[in-house]
């Protein structure tokens, strides 16, 4: 019999009732240092105190009003969005998938309105993942995500990862866009180097095409910019946010330069609750802290620190890892053991960590965890690690 909520997911045993900060607390009172932040998702920890009040303040006003009024927490995090970033414009979604969708709608909309109908085609990349929409799963091209929901939605040029030559004999009268993730999250936490970002920005702008960036997993500070192609001195026509905007409440945004979002009239979008009041209530305090400098070299220090820390962890237990990558506090380390059996072994440590494509784990902590924090977290890796060279010798 099919369970109650539906099986889409390979749940962990484990229920938590109460977070704070970089820990979470089980039903059992047992506490875990959180080293996944929900997926890039808590980016100031759990139950920040900033982000509690601006949602309860909210809430005791008003929830929803839809977008058929203005709605003035959404003006205000447009405006910091815009304030901070390549962008002359914001539409606000629940998702980082319903970015996605809107941003393949605008790619394509953009080149109807300028008579080229026939640009239609958006050119991705192996390893990529864009959401579970069925523009996202075609987009991504991946059989994990493709098989059975077919006939897929046409209109993707999907290529191997780093391969120049072609990319070059792709780039036809029939494409709209590139669609690429600063840092692959889902593909195993690999980063495009900054040289590879600014040549897709030249290549773009020689035929005349539109770079679309995914910064739902690496964005709002992760990298230690506000933004991760912001390391390369480059900017989109379009960009993709969420996960860290809403410091853990549903909100999404696609971010858009004016001559990108030309073809975006009354009428060629919409959303019921994209842009709420509580959701941009939140946003907005994630936004204020987030995009602070001071804020911003804090990462990069803290992430210097556990990238040092990481590295000694691997060259303690070569039978486990192999090698670290990432950028910020967004890293990977790539395993030789399975990484599901590290990550096992991690629960009994009390740590939490997220699998990912390339046998690897993602080490993607609150933005706010703190050098002790770091400190057990290595202490509880290293614990892991461990176990289960112990149980491969048994």
């Amino acid at each position: 019999m099919i369970p109650s909520v539906m099986p889409t997911y390979n749940r962990a045993p484990i229920a938590f009732t109460k977070g704070e900060g970089a820990w979470l607390t089980a039903e059992d009172g047992t506490r875990y240092l959180d080293l996944g932040a929900g997926i890039a998702v808590n980016s100031l920890g759990h139950a920040n105190p900033a982000l509690v009040q601006a949602l309860t303040d909210q809430a005791k006003e008003l929830w929803h009003v839809s977008n058929l009024y203005d709605i003035p927490n959404q003006q205000a995090l447009a405006d910091a969005l815009v304030e901070h970033t390549f962008a002359d414009t914001v539409f606000f979604t629940n998702s980082g998938t319903e970015a996605c969708e809107l941003a393949v709608k605008m790619a394509r909309k953009h080149f109807h309105d300028k008579g080229e109908p026939d640009r239609t085609d958006i050119i991705t990349f192996a390893g990529a993942f864009h959401g579970r929409s069925s523009a996202g799963i075609a987009a991504a091209a991946s059989p994990k995500l493709t098989e059975g929901f077919g006939p897929l939605l046409p209109g993707f040029v999907n290529l191997p990862w780093g391969d120049h030559e072609a990319l070059e004999a792709a780039v036809g009268d029939t494409v709209a866009a590139i669609l690429v993730e600063p840092v692959q999250g889902e593909g195993g936490i690999v980063p495009l180097p900054d040289q590879c970002l600014k040549g897709l920005r030249a290549l773009c702008d020689d035929h005349g095409i539109l770079l679309i960036l995914d910064e739902v997993q690496c964005g709002m500070g992760r990298t230690g910019r506000l933004f991760a192609h912001e390391w390369a001195g480059i900017a989109p026509d379009i960009m993709m946010v969420a996960k860290g905007i809403g410091g853990g409440f549903p909100i999404g945004a696609l971010l858009a330069t004016e001559a990108a979002a030309s073809g975006m009239t009354a009428g060629t979008h919409g959303s019921t609750y994209g842009g709420n009041p509580l959701a941009c209530a939140v946003g907005l305090a994630v936004m204020n802290i987030v995009s602070e400098p001071a804020f911003l070299e804090e990462v990069n220090r803290k992430a210097g620190l556990l990238r040092q820390r990481l590295e000694g962890l691997v060259a303690a237990h070569p039978d486990v890892f192999s090698h670290v990558r990432g950028s910020g506090l967004m890293l990977g380390i790539v395993c030789k053991a399975a990484n599901a059996d590290v990550i096992n072994a991690c629960y009994g440590a009390h740590v939490l960590v997220v699998p990912a494509a390339g046998n690897t784990l993602r080490i993607m902590p609150s933005l706010t965890i703190s050098d002790d924090e770091i400190s057990q977290a290595i202490e509880r890796l290293d614990q892991a690690a461990g176990e289960v060279t112990a149980n491969a010798a048994n």
